[in-house]
């Protein structure tokens, strides 16, 4: 499996960015995906993730109501539409799938088996 991620770009503060991860390979629709970005100077972080039916969805705290992540598996793409951005969102965001399709610790990046090459966004005040 091979991901793409695309969408980041510049923004103001309390504007939208909507990001997309899309994916080679037809059993991607079996896949757990999730966001994570990593901001200069720290560590990769959990942003949100989805199960392959996109019935169970998680945010890290930090974005939760702000931030959507949705998936279509007839285009095997997952979206992340982020409102309402804050300059702590600039981060280059990655997105990653987990071939096990597991509902247990999404927020671990060591359970994701493919990384996408990630997307800058920076946000401005």
């Amino acid at each position: 499996v091979q991901l793409q991620a695309s969408g980041g770009g510049l923004v103001q503060a309390g504007g939208s960015l909507r990001l997309s991860c899309a994916a080679s390979g037809r059993i991607f629709s079996s896949y757990r995906v999730g966001w994570f970005r990593q901001a200069p100077g720290k560590e990769r972080e959990f942003v949100a993730s989805i199960i392959w039916s996109g019935g169970t969805t998680y945010y890290a705290d930090s974005v939760k109501g702000r931030f959507t992540i949705s998936r279509d598996n007839a285009k095997n793409t997952v979206t992340l539409q982020m409102n309402s951005l804050k300059p702590e969102d600039t981060a280059v965001y990655y997105c990653a799938a987990d071939k096990s399709g597991s509902y247990y610790y999404p927020a671990r990046a060591d359970r994701y088996d493919y990384w996408g090459q990630g997307t800058l966004v920076t946000v401005f005040s």
